[in-house]
């Protein structure tokens, strides 16, 4: 056997800042710290761009909560309206007659009571009149049936009658109001 001394070997390859660990024999150093560091670092992005994409999702599915909260809330107040809308839209008739028969003093004490509870319940529920003689004509609120001549142009336009009773909840219409209108002819 040789005697070995360590002169064969080649100075240069040498590095001090190389050590071994006898279990797996990789080179423990500078370098490998570094490359922990680096792949900390990737780690540390990749968690960071999931928590943003979980806390994306997070407040995207609160804001559709939100929203839907919103809808079911308009929803079910439009529902309410178009029920108390349809259920008076029933009713105007029979009221009507009651009202008609008022003005011709034909309606019995019962019948008046009656009349005075309708009254009561459509004003609860928001129920208001549309059109009074004198008011400018509006097609969205009134509905034309006849003209009558108006003495100036200052009378064009309004209402000279109510034929039939106009109602509205709030800005629904439940029926436009009847009427004839003046017309301002002027004299050529």
């Amino acid at each position: 056997m040789a005697d070995w001394k360590g002169d064969d070997i080649d100075q240069g390859s040498i590095r001090d800042d190389v050590a071994f660990e006898p279990e797996n024999n990789e080179p423990r150093g500078h370098g490998d710290a570094e490359h922990k560091i680096e792949k900390l670092k990737h780690d540390i992005e990749k968690i960071k761009k999931e928590r943003q994409e979980y806390l994306d999702g997070w407040q995207r599915s609160k804001a559709d909560y939100v929203n839907l909260l919103k809808r079911t809330e308009a929803g079910g107040k439009e529902a309410q309206v178009r029920g108390v809308v349809k259920a008076v839209g029933t009713l105007l008739p029979a009221f009507d007659a009651l009202e008609r028969a008022k003005e011709h003093g034909e309606v019995p004490a019962g019948f008046a009571g009656i009349a005075k509870q309708l009254e009561g319940a459509f004003a609860e529920l928001g129920l208001a009149p549309i059109g009074e003689v004198g008011e400018q004509f509006d097609p969205a609120l009134h509905e034309a049936l006849g003209q009558d001549a108006a003495k100036s142009a200052t009378e064009d336009d309004t209402i000279t009658a109510i034929l039939e009773k106009g109602w509205k909840i709030g800005e629904n219409i439940i029926r436009p109001a009847k009427v004839r209108v003046a017309h301002y002819a002027a004299q050529a």
